[in-house]
């Protein structure tokens, strides 16, 4: 299949250097506008492409699959996650689906430590102190946050964000433990000095720092429910950089507002772009618009991955990041 062949359209606006390698490759057809497309929209772009170009924010499902065209080979993710994507259903049709695992594997984890940084720290507050102008010189009550040094990190999903995660709160003295669908190899776990919790309630009854950094799959879904808050710390902290789906977003707004647990950082959310109002109103939670991964070089990179695999699809060989039913 030639290059110039091959439609790939991608379902909303990517950046100008990723959008530019496409159109020297392929047939490429830009998305609209800087949101994803949409009901007849995206089910037109499903019917018309070879590839789709896709992100986190379209649900590309088994109904929604039914308008994709005979033509349709392949969903490349703009991503490394594919929770919004019914693998199963794609490949009953012969449709490919890839991501872009690794590259936002350092970008992520950054944000991890800043959110961990930001609830203990209570760096929000101070920021809002000095903008309201009523800040009236250091007092040495003023502001007193946690000490990160010496205290436990309870890691959620040891994959290569967890352990890059690890790394940083090794740096840091934190004393790392994880809960994992299966453990790691003994020699990495002495070199990330981590701590196997075969249970989960186990780890987070014990952990100050409990960071959410597993996948969103069935399994997962409010894996962090009402019942393991409750058995958290009155001073622990939660903080997810991973699937807003992964907690139960009223029970930790519940658990928060109540003084159960410390506070929370969070850069994704159950309902996605609806944040719940409760929550936003909490002096004690820090909330970023799920920018784990935004960093120039991550986006481009991610870019390189996009490319690649469809780069594989027209050449007629293996696809480096596919992603199948048993990997979900």
């Amino acid at each position: 299949m030639a290059h110039k062949r091959l439609r790939v359209i991608a379902t909303r606006r990517l950046p100008a250097a990723v959008e530019a390698d496409l159109a020297a490759r392929f047939d490429f057809t830009a998305g609209p506008a800087e949101t994803p497309l949409a009901g007849e929209a995206l089910g037109a772009a499903l019917g018309r492409a070879q590839v789709l170009v896709t992100t986190l924010s379209e649900r590309i499902d088994a109904a929604r699959l039914g308008s994709a065209g005979e033509e349709l080979r392949l969903l490349a993710n703009y991503g490394a996650g594919v929770d919004h994507i019914d693998v199963a259903a794609a490949a009953a049709r012969g449709i490919a689906v890839t991501n872009t695992p690794d590259v936002v594997t350092e970008d992520t984890a950054d944000v991890t430590m800043v959110l961990i940084l930001a609830v203990t720290r209570r760096l929000p507050e101070a920021f809002a102190l000095l903008q309201s102008g009523d800040w009236e010189g250091w007092s040495p009550d003023l502001l007193l946050g946690g000490r990160i040094h010496g205290r436990s990190l309870g890691i959620l999903g040891m994959g290569r964000i967890g352990q890059a995660v690890a790394r940083r709160a090794a740096a840091f003295g934190m004393r790392i433990g994880y809960h994992n669908r299966n453990r790691l190899p003994r020699t990495l776990e002495a070199e990330l000095g981590a701590r196997w919790w075969p249970s989960l309630d186990q780890m987070v009854a014990q952990c100050d720092v409990l960071s959410i950094n597993c996948p969103h799959t069935p399994a997962t879904y409010h894996l962090v429910n009402a019942r393991r808050i409750a058995l958290m710390k009155p001073g622990a902290v939660v903080v997810n950089t991973s699937r807003g789906e992964v907690i139960d977003e009223n029970a930790l707004t519940r658990a928060l507002r109540a003084g159960e647990i410390a506070g929370a950082g969070l850069d994704v959310f159950e309902q996605r772009r609806e944040i719940n109002p409760r929550l936003r109103a909490l002096p004690n939670v820090v909330l970023l618009p799920h920018m784990g991964s935004a960093t120039v070089e991550g986006r481009l990179a991610m870019g390189e991955r996009v490319i690649a695999n469809i780069e594989a699809l027209a050449q007629g060989g293996r696809l480096p990041d596919l992603v199948t039913p048993r990997d979900v």
